[in-house]
């Protein structure tokens, strides 16, 4: 079996050969790279099935990077960074990020995070389903999403994560249940904001006004549900 890729960015040479020691070890290849631009040349060469990015690099610091990266690639990135407020994190979320990790970390933990994610980018083991409300359709089959005919781009962790509302139209579901149910994570590992910011990219593309949702509401002080 062909081993996964993951890029790891650090400008720590250390940080790099921790986090590198700790994937081989469950099996992963990996390479390894100091600063931004090299990153993003380094994924055009070996197509990685997941990056490991800092935010603070040099030449081009991580944001950049992953700004620059999702223009073109859906590819799962965990952020390292040692800015720990909410707006920091959010910013990474808000940038495309599946996941952020604070320095300073536990190499086991950066490994555990990665299998996580990856299972995530694959499809998983929800039923598919075919939902329709009024103009918007829902294919789990193909994985596709069409508003008005017209089909909407959408990550997998996304359309995850509308098909799960929308195959349970009215059933409210917190926060910490989404996070179980789609990203296979819990509160403990992963803040709940995370679920917060991709409702938010699932409003700006299926509601005519997403600063006033019709099909995904908010119950305020429990979590969200789809309106059939």
């Amino acid at each position: 079996m062909t081993k996964q890729m993951v890029l790891v960015v650090d400008d720590e040479p250390m940080v790099r050969e921790v986090v590198c020691t700790y994937l081989a070890r469950d099996g992963f290849e990996t390479l390894e790279v100091g600063d931004g631009k090299a990153a993003l040349a380094a994924v055009q060469d070996i197509d990685p099935v997941l990056i490991v990015l800092d935010v603070m690099l040099p030449e081009l610091d991580g944001y950049s990077v992953l700004s620059k990266l999702r223009e073109h690639t859906d590819v799962p990135v965990i952020l390292l960074t040692a800015r720990s407020t909410e707006t920091d994190r959010l910013l990474g979320l808000e940038l495309g990020a599946d996941d952020y990790i604070v320095k300073p970390f536990s190499p086991r933990e950066v490994a555990a995070r990665v299998r996580a994610v990856l299972r995530r980018a694959v499809p998983n083991d929800l039923p598919p389903q075919h939902v329709e409300s009024g103009d918007l359709i829902i294919d789990g089959s193909s994985r596709e999403v069409r508003l008005a005919g017209t089909l909407v781009a959408m990550p997998p962790l996304e359309f995850d994560l509308l098909i799960c509302l929308a195959s349970q139209p009215r059933i409210v579901f917190s926060r910490a249940e989404l996070l179980e149910k789609v990203w296979g994570s819990s509160s403990d590992w992963q803040d709940p904001s995370t679920v917060t910011v991709h409702i938010r990219r699932l409003r700006q593309k299926i509601e005519v006004d997403p600063d006033n949702p019709e099909r995904i509401t908010t119950v305020w002080g429990r979590g969200y549900r789809f309106e059939a």
